[in-house]
């Protein structure tokens, strides 16, 4: 055991602060200089992790606290992310639980401290933002405690430490009503209570590949903790693979050791730290780097399967190319393949056709992140909309269920209750909060694809949704998530505020005045369940009376916007969203509208 040293992770549900938490300890461990400027969510370093508020990917760091390295792995808390948490956990032997003072342990808090107690792993309560309105740390300890307990935490895991704080303002302490001084009770406490990592200096070199890291100068580094012996630079070694379990022969290039933010290249890595290693071609999450050819490989946690499955298709519409560069099947393929690489939760099949690909995860927002930065990286596409992942068990047909926790004003929990019911949700549990409801029911992962939008809307922002899985269970029958049809554009061109101003009688709009439309897209919603066809390019004839009024575009309604994730969860089977780096487009797959009516009719659409 190498007592310097202590491996952690910090897990908690969304936005109850936990990348506020690490900053401050990044600064309290002499990370950063006095004068030196850090902006806010330092370890959040992809843009839509900051764009969104919430952690995407696992990421190491280390703080330097009383000659001792304390290693830190910020983990995820959406449940959609939960091939991160399982790699994350390999690597530590504790975890802080971050509880929210006001809101206390919610949907992800569970999802991930049920896989931190599978593992051993050793517990430090840390109830966050004791300075929020309406707090109640005391209460919100013995709902933890609650938790532990339901959870089936062993004695010494559910007599962990508590300490209480406020990671924004920068104190801890270890009993409500100490002075608020600095971060210095929870250093002492981690130092105290997480055993230091378990290795084996004198035995020889071995590690599993937690996680996977790229660099431009070195190509792919391989970052673990190391379990036995030590790694040097120079070093020849075997990886023994994960998927076919092949031993190939490989040198380690540079090894390198986290500080602060960044890494700093090393002669060696010692057991029990965390490093990454370079100088291997092709290498993969699960696979082990031993010494010799004759040690074992080492036991790599299986991940929760996915649940959901949609296509990635090759746009291939009339404005192909017009915004991105990377748009052939090609490109795409390549694109996906490097994913798998790095993202061991998604499973990515080739079909039959040309230019389509199904993309297995689980869920809807982890599918979307992926989107989200591929057109970032300039890539067309066109994604469906989700389907889930059924099984056959005993001859009959099964589908994901989940838990969901749903948190509304008091005055919102009829039309919710209503929603769940169209949704062929199961009500399970109703609790009575301050000035809120929680709802807990058990719903299809089916009847759960965009919910969230509709709980937002019918709460005006207010509600909160969380969900996790929970089973495969019989089939549930039709579940009906949209009842309104759409506006199809039947003409290519412009819009015209002078069409527009017709078309927005029949429904909801998408598209404002000046935007390129084409046959088949979808330029609004029809109230009703059944899709029209209208001219939204239309030009209003001219005449040699001038009209009245200030413009064409009077009373035209401002177009409503849907997000990727939330366009990803509208649109129906016989729909498709194109992606491009600039636009986000709905469409029908058959553009054509004879083809499409003539499809139809023959039960194939």
């Amino acid at each position: 055991m190498n007592q310097s040293i202590r491996n952690i992770a910090i897990i908690a549900h969304v936005d109850h602060g936990k990348t506020t938490l690490v900053d401050k300890l990044l600064k309290e461990g002499g990370v950063f200089r006095a004068n030196q400027h850090v902006e806010e969510r330092a370890m959040d370093s992809m843009d839509l992790e900051k764009e969104k508020g919430i952690t995407i990917r696992a990421k190491n760091t280390s703080v330097h606290w009383k000659d001792k390295i304390i290693n830190i792995v910020d983990t995820p808390g959406h449940a959609d992310f939960g091939g991160e948490v399982e790699r994350a956990l390999r690597m530590v032997d504790g975890v802080l639980l971050v509880v929210d003072a006001y809101d206390g342990p919610q949907a992800q808090t569970r999802f991930v401290l049920r896989k931190a107690l599978a593992h051993g792993l050793k517990v430090i309560i840390v109830i966050n933002k004791i300075d929020r309105e309406n707090a109640e740390p005391a209460k919100m300890y013995d709902k933890v405690l609650e938790l532990l307990m339901e959870l089936n935490a062993t004695e010494e895991q559910f007599d962990a430490p508590v300490v209480y704080g406020s990671g924004r303002d920068g104190y801890m302490m270890k009993h409500l009503g100490e002075p608020k001084t600095n971060m210095a009770p929870l250093f002492e406490t981690i130092l105290d209570h997480i055993p230091p990592p378990f290795a084996k200096p004198e035995e020889p070199f071995h590690m599993l590949v937690s996680n996977i890291d790229w660099s431009d100068y070195v190509g792919r580094i391989a970052i673990g903790k190391i379990l036995g012996g030590k790694a040097s630079v120079g070093d020849n070694v075997f990886v023994i693979r994960h998927s076919d379990s092949k031993k190939v022969r490989a040198k380690i290039t540079k090894v390198f050791e986290y500080s602060g933010l960044g890494t700093q290249e090393t002669a060696a890595g010692v057991a029990g730290n965390i490093v990454g290693l370079s100088g291997f071609e092709d290498i993969d999450i699960g696979d082990t780097i031993a010494v010799s050819e004759e040690q074992h490989a080492l036991p790599f946690t299986q991940i929760d399967p996915p649940t959901l499955e949609m296509q990635f298709c090759v746009n291939d519409g009339p404005l192909v190319g017009t915004e991105g560069k990377l748009v052939t099947s090609r490109q795409l393929r390549e694109r996906l393949m490097r994913e798998l690489k790095t993202n061991v939760s998604i499973y990515i099949d080739d079909t039959d056709k040309a230019g389509i690909f199904n993309v297995k995860a689980r869920g809807a927002m982890q599918v979307a992140v992926l989107v989200e930065t591929m057109r970032r990286e300039g890539f067309e596409l066109l994604v469906s909309r989700p389907t889930v992942i059924e099984k056959v068990v005993d001859g009959h047909r099964h589908e994901p269920y989940e838990t969901v926790w749903i948190e509304v004003p008091d005055e919102c929990v009829g039309v919710i209750m209503q929603n769940l019911a169209n949704r062929k949700g199961r009500l399970t549990n109703m609790e009575k909060l301050a000035h809120t409801t929680m709802i807990e029911a058990t719903i299809t992962t089916r009847g759960l694809i965009g919910m969230e939008i509709d709980v937002v809307n019918a709460t005006s922002g207010r509600g909160v949704l969380s969900h996790l899985f929970k089973e495969y269970g019989p089939y549930a029958g039709e579940v009906l998530t949209r009842i309104t049809g759409t506006l199809i554009a039947t003409e290519a061109g412009e819009t015209t505020g002078y069409a527009l101003v017709m078309c927005q009688e029949r429904g909801k709009l998408f598209v404002n005045p000046g935007e390129l439309v084409y046959e088949g897209m979808i330029v609004g919603e029809n109230p009703r369940n059944e899709d029209i066809a209208i001219n939204a390019v239309r030009e209003k004839a001219l005449t040699n009376f001038r009209s009245q009024g200030s413009g064409v575009a009077t009373g035209l309604t401002p177009a409503s916007k849907l997000s990727l994730e939330r366009a990803i969860e509208y649109i129906a089977s016989d729909e498709l969203v194109e992606v491009t780096p600039k636009s986000l487009r709905l469409r029908k797959r058959i553009l054509n509208n004879g083809a499409r009516q003539k499809a139809a009719k023959s039960g194939k659409a």
